[in-house]
């Protein structure tokens, strides 16, 4: 095996976008390193649940609903 090609193993501190924090053992960063997350479980959509908004630029979505109209479906 060869040696030093193995990055560090060592405690981090990670701070949650609503400013809670833990630790936990990374290879990133330098020991004793902080951590700030921009998007996480406790704000993402795809964990909260929250509200989906479809931009519709090139009219494909009028277009879709247009062509599919008589299938039942609801069209928001």
């Amino acid at each position: 095996m060869k040696k030093d090609i193995h990055p560090g193993y060592h405690e981090i501190t990670v701070t949650m976008t609503d400013g809670s924090t833990f630790t936990t053992r990374s290879t990133w960063g330098k020991p004793g390193a902080t951590l700030t997350l921009d998007v996480d479980p406790k704000s993402h959509p795809a964990w909260t649940g929250g509200s989906q908004r479809l931009v519709d630029s090139g009219g494909q979505v009028a277009k879709f609903n247009k062509r599919f109209k008589n299938l039942g479906l609801k069209s928001s």
